[in-house]
């Protein structure tokens, strides 16, 4: 997913010198209580099985580096909030070995198979679902970085396909030892320009990407299958930009022609970035219609504000309207009232729901998309900090958002 935040980075140099420091926004907040005290919220009609998700693999380090979350003024522990506003589904990203080798982590959530099996806990500890997504990378994988993991580099391609299998069952046995079996699983993030670079790329080798790209992707379907736990685990596939129906086609038509199991079609959605709603509708439309597979849009976030919370510029900085939804507590709950009644209402209750990413992401010390280590493995330059904050669910200090309560649906 990270391409939301190397946005953020190629405009750091710019945009540090305008944006607000944290100590500026400081003196704003008064502002947004009183946006939050005057926001009605219009809760979406949703079906009673509507997947209403939050990803929230930060969660572990915040509360870590002392993040706390509050709703009507009590501290109070974050999944329980989130319970409490309609919540029923937990997303959680995987990342293979997320340090260096000498041991210096890569921040962006350090998401270990031990933080995942914590996520996946807490959310069946509140009876909720829980979707485990596989970047197969050490750090972040996205349309455009899909890192094979350091210890992987020097494999063949077959010795590849067979990591790729043997590292799967080996995820799904570990969270079956710890009571946590998956409602659904991704094997791969954002997975326009395939995986495993660069022998799992979609485009711009030999002729033969999907080919390869295929047999990888069977690899890792058939290691969550064979270690199921005796659970109908839903296998889902997930690309980026949802308004780009040529993009779906050419992906999909090239998957399913190479017979790949799955069960569901992963989209993520930021409007700043991937154009107008109605685009997104039709392309969903079509593609239920042509692939006859439902869909969830698995990432989706909007800003309640245009104040920064840290020294890292804000992934979206504008304060102008986004696709006709203001900058605003309200301009977000109402954009996610939208989009909610949108999934609910495709053909043959084909859209599952939706996940919002990274709504707890509190702009505190430490708490940064990378570490100076997470940089120098992924090739990327720029500042540390959470260009995010400003997307969230909860204001600078933790505490829960009107637009939470869209959530709960009627």
């Amino acid at each position: 997913m990270n391409r939301k935040l190397k946005v953020a980075l190629i405009s750091a140099a710019v945009a540090l010198a305008g944006c607000q420091s944290a100590n500026s926004s400081a003196n704003h907040r008064a502002d947004m209580n009183a946006d939050s005290r005057d926001v009605v919220i219009t809760a979406p009609h949703l079906s009673a099985d509507f997947i209403r998700g939050m990803d929230i693999s930060m969660l572990p380090e915040i509360e870590k580096l002392g993040g706390k979350y509050y709703q009507n003024g009590h501290q109070e522990d974050l999944v329980n909030i989130l319970k409490e506003n309609g919540v029923n589904s937990i997303r959680a990203r995987l990342w293979v070995d997320p340090m260096s080798a000498s041991g210096e982590v890569f921040g962006g959530g350090n998401n270990t198979l031990e933080r995942a099996i914590e996520l996946g806990q807490r959310a069946q500890e509140n009876g909720m679902s829980f979707l485990l997504d596989i970047h197969y990378s050490d750090f972040w994988a996205d349309p455009k970085q899909q890192h094979k993991p350091k210890a992987w580099q020097q494999l063949t391609f077959e010795h590849l396909t067979e990591k790729v299998y043997d590292y799967t069952a080996y995820v799904m046995k570990a969270l079956h030892a710890k009571g946590v079996v998956p409602d659904m699983v991704q094997v791969g993030n954002e997975l326009n320009s395939g995986m495993l670079w660069p022998d799992g790329k979609s485009w711009g080798q030999d002729g033969k990407e999907f080919d390869r790209l295929s047999r990888l992707l069977k690899s890792g379907i058939q290691a969550v299958h064979d270690n199921d736990s005796g659970k109908d685990i839903k296998i889902m596939l997930h690309l980026a930009e949802a308004g780009d129906n040529g993009l779906f086609h050419w992906w999909f038509d090239e998957i399913t022609k190479r017979s790949v199991d799955f069960d569901v079609i992963g989209m993520s959605y930021y409007p700043w970035w991937h154009g107008p709603i109605d685009k997104v509708k039709a392309n969903m439309n079509d593609v239920i219609r042509r692939y006859h597979k439902p869909i969830v849009l698995v990432e989706t976030a909007f800003p309640f504000t245009a104040e920064n919370g840290d020294s890292l510029s804000n992934s979206y900085a504008g304060s102008g309207p986004i696709e006709g939804y203001s900058v605003s507590i309200k301009g977000q709950a109402q954009y996610l009232a939208d989009i909610m009644t949108l999934l609910n209402g495709l053909p043959d209750g084909q859209g599952l729901g939706l996940y919002y990413w990274e709504p707890a992401w509190l702009p505190i010390d430490g708490a940064t998309w990378s570490t100076k280590a997470g940089m120098k493995y992924s090739g990327n330059k720029g500042d540390m900090g959470n260009s995010w904050e400003n997307q969230a669910l909860f204001d600078f200090e933790g505490n829960a958002l009107p637009s939470l309560k869209v959530f709960k649906g009627q």
